[in-house]
C-alpha cells in the first residue's frame, strides 16, 4: 500500500527522470554509488521514518517537554527514533567517508532526509540541527573541534543546536549583547541569555553542542563585531570522555503552537548555576578568526534555510496525501442532477473537492521539487568538474535560497489549511492528523528568517549582487528550460513563463531605479511572492518536460496540476508586478498613529 507521508515513486521521477541523480555517480566523489546505493538509502529511510517516527507523531504532540530543574523531559519514543537515526549512519549520510559518512549526493540524502520531515517533523528537528551543526564545524572549525564534537553527533551521541536570537534583539542579530571574555587557555568565558533556542535541552544524548553567537570584549558594535564559539553542555576531555558540566542551563520552555516535540529554550550562559572549574562563565572556544561569526553562522543558516522550505513542503505533502486518502474513502452527496435515491458518492467526485486537491498537489510536488532542485545545486557547485557550471550553481543558490526557504513556508501552509477544508468538520478536530500539520507547518514561515527577512534579503541583495549577474544566471536557465519545453510541443505553458521571467527583470529595474531604497524595499514581501510563484511555475514546466514521452496515470496527474498552476496560480503574479512596478507607497507612508 503507498505510503501517506511521502510519494516514493514522485520522489524516484525527481530523482532519476528529472534530476539524473546517477549522472552524479560519473563524478570521483560519487563514484561508488548507483542507484543501487541510492535506492537502498531510501529504502532505510522510508522504513525507519514510518516505524519510528510517525508512530509518536500525535503523542509528542500532545506530551510536551517538561522542565524538571534544569533537565528537560521527553517521551521514550523520541529517544528511540533519534538512537536509530544516528545508528543507522543517515547523521552523515551525505558527508565524507573518513569520518564515517556515506558520502551521498546532497540531492539524495534531502530526499531521504524528507520522509523523516513528512512524518514527524519535530522529532526530525533534533537531526536537522546537529547535521547543520556539523557541516558548520567542518567547514569552519579546528582539528581539536572537530576531533572532540564532529565524530560524537555523527553517530548521534551528541546533538547540536545553533545559538542566535536574544530577547531583546530578535532578528536584530547586530544588537546581540552575549559577551566572550578571553581566558588564559585558549578559552572564552561566555555571559549572556539566548532565546528561541530549539533542542537547547534535552534527554536524548550525552551531550549537547551549542554554536553560540556572542560578542568578544571590545568588539565593534553590530553585526561585524560577532563571533562564534563551540560551547557543550558537557565539556570534552582530551580523550573523548565527557568532563565537568559547562555553566549553560535552561531557565525557560516556549510553548508553541506546533512542533511541539522540539524543545525550545530560553537559555542561560554563564549564569552561576554550574562552574566547572570555580570560575564564572560559560567555557567555550572560538570557532575560525574572531569577527567572522555571522558569516560563519550563515554556512547553518542558509543551509537550514534551503531544510526548512523542503521540511514545509513534506509537511504539505502528507497532509495533501491524507486529504486525498480521505476524499477516496468518505462518501457524502450525489452528482449534480442524480435522482435522491442515488447512492452517495465519494467526495473525490466533487469538483469543488477537486480543485481544492489539485491546488495542495501543485503547491507541494512543486515546493519539493523546488527543495531537491536546490539540493542538486549544492552537489554542482561543490563537485561539477566544469568551472563555469560550479559558478552559476552558486549564483542560481544565492537566488533561490530566499524562495526556496519561504514559498514552501507561505503554500504548503496554504495546502495544510486545504486539507483540513478537505476533511469538513473533521478535519479541525484532534482525531485527524491534518489539524496537526498545519499546526507544524505555521512555525516555518518564522523558522530562520521570516518572510519579510527573506524578501529583504533577496531583493534588497540576491537580485542585484555582482551587478546582477546572479539574477541574470537564474533568468538564463528558466528561459533556456523555455525553449526546451517549446521544442517539446509545449509551446503555450512555455510563453506564458516567458512573459512573467520579461517581468521579473523589469519590475526589478524598476523598483531599483528610483533612489529611494525606503520605496524600494517597503513592498519586497510582494516581490518575494510573486518572484517565487514564476520560479515554481518553472520547476512545473522542468517536471512537464522530463515527462513529455511519459504516458501514465502519474504522469497525466502531473500534467494536470501544471495545468492547474499555470491556469489559476500564475495570473496572480500579473497584479502583484503592476503594483511593484507602481512603486506604491502606501505602506511606506503609513504613520504608526494611524493604526
Amino acid at each position: 500500500m503507498p505510503s501517506n507521508l511521502m510519494s516514493r515513486q514522485d520522489l524516484e521521477f525527481l530523482l532519476y527522470d528529472w534530476l539524473n541523480v546517477e549522472a552524479l555517480c560519473d563524478r570521483p566523489r560519487f563514484a561508488d554509488h548507483s542507484r543501487e546505493t541510492f535506492d537502498p538509502a531510501l529504502d532505510l529511510s522510508e522504513r525507519l521514518a514510518t516505524d519510528l517516527f510517525a508512530p509518536h507523531f500525535k503523542e509528542s504532540d500532545a506530551t510536551e517537554p517538561v522542565l524538571e530543574g534544569t533537565e528537560v523531559q521527553l517521551i521514550p519514543a523520541i529517544a528511540k527514533a533519534v538512537q536509530a537515526f544516528g545508528e543507522m549512519g543517515l547523521m552523515a549520510g551525505a558527508m565524507d567517508y573518513e569520518i564515517g559518512g556515506m558520502q551521498l549526493p546532497a540531492v539524495v540524502a534531502s530526499a531521504c532526509f524528507a520522509w523523516f520531515q513528512a512524518a514527524n517533523p519535530a522529532t526530525s528537528g533534533y537531526p536537522f540541527l546537529t547535521i547543520a551543526n556539523v557541516n558548520l564545524l567542518l567547514a569552519h572549525g579546528n582539528d581539536e573541534q572537530i576531533a572532540k564534537f564532529v565524530q560524537p553527533m555523527t553517530e548521534g551521541r551528541f546533538l547540536g543546536t545553533m545559538c542566535l536570537s536574544e530577547t531583546e534583539a530578535g532578528s536584530s542579530l547586530g544588537d546581540i549583547a552575549t559577551r566572550a571574555e578571553p581566558g588564559s587557555d585558549n578559552t572564552y568565558r561566555l555571559f549572556g541569555n539566548k532565546m528561541w533556542i530549539s533542542a537547547g535541552e534535552h534527554n536524548l544524548s550525552e551531550n549537547i553542542v551549542h554554536l553560540v553567537l556572542a560578542r568578544i570584549a571590545g568588539a565593534p558594535t553590530g553585526v561585524k563585531g560577532l563571533s562564534l564559539f563551540v560551547v557543550p553542555k558537557f565539556l570534552v576531555n582530551d580523550d573523548g570522555s565527557l568532563g565537568e558540566r559547562n555553566d549553560v542551563c535552561v531557565t525557560g520552555l516556549n510553548h508553541k503552537m506546533g512542533f511541539r516535540g522540539t524543545t525550545n529554550t530560553v537559555m542561560s550562559f554563564g549564569g552561576d548555576t554550574f562552574q566547572p572549574d570555580g570560575a564564572p562563565g560559560a567555557i567555550g572556544t572560538l570557532v575560525g578568526e574572531s569577527g567572522r561569526g555571522l558569516l560563519y553562522m550563515f554556512h547553518m543558516m542558509n543551509e537550514a534555510r534551503i531544510g526548512v522550505g523542503l521540511s514545509a513542503a513534506c509537511m504539505g505533502y502528507t497532509g495533501y496525501l491524507k486529504s486525498l486518502e480521505y476524499a477516496q474513502d468518505r462518501k457524502q452527496g450525489r452528482p449534480l442532477g442524480a435522482a435522491a435515491d442515488t447512492a452517495p458518492v465519494p467526495i473525490i467526485e466533487h469538483s469543488d473537492v477537486k480543485r481544492m486537491l489539485l491546488a495542495q498537489k501543485s503547491y507541494v510536488e512543486g515546493g519539493l521539487a523546488l527543495g531537491l532542485y536546490c539540493a542538486s545545486l549544492l552537489d554542482d557547485e561543490a563537485t561539477h568538474p566544469d568551472d563555469t557550471v560550479r559558478k552559476r550553481a552558486s549564483q542560481m543558490l544565492d537566488v533561490l535560497t530566499p524562495i526556496a526557504k519561504s514559498w514552501p513556508s507561505q503554500w504548503c501552509l496554504e495546502a495544510n489549511s486545504l486539507a483540513i477544508q478537505v476533511h469538513g468538520g473533521y478535519g479541525y478536530t484532534r482525531d485527524y492528523d491534518v489539524e496537526q500539520h498545519y499546526r507544524d507547518n505555521r512555525l516555518n514561515a518564522i523558522h530562520e528568517g521570516t518572510h519579510g527577512i527573506q524578501g529583504l534579503d533577496l531583493l534588497g541583495r540576491k537580485v542585484v549582487m555582482n551587478g546582477g549577474a546572479d539574477l541574470g544566471a537564474l533568468l538564463a536557465t528558466m528561459t533556456a528550460t523555455s525553449k526546451r519545453a517549446k521544442d517539446a510541443g509545449l509551446t503555450q505553458l512555455a510563453s506564458q513563463l516567458d512573459t512573467r521571467i520579461t517581468r521579473i527583470g523589469e519590475v526589478t529595474h524598476t523598483m531599483w531605479s528610483g533612489g529611494d531604497i525606503a520605496e524600494t524595499l517597503a513592498n519586497s514581501s510582494i516581490y518575494l511572492e510573486a518572484f517565487g510563484h514564476v520560479v515554481v511555475a518553472w520547476i512545473w514546466l522542468e517536471q512537464i518536460v522530463a515527462l513529455a514521452e511519459t504516458q501514465s496515470d502519474f504522469a497525466t496527474g502531473k500534467r494536470q496540476a501544471a495545468q492547474y498552476f499555470f491556469r489559476y496560480e500564475l495570473p496572480k503574479v500579473d497584479a502583484q508586478f503592476d503594483l511593484l512596478e507602481s512603486l506604491d507607497r502606501t505602506t511606506l507612508e503609513m504613520q504608526p498613529n494611524w493604526f
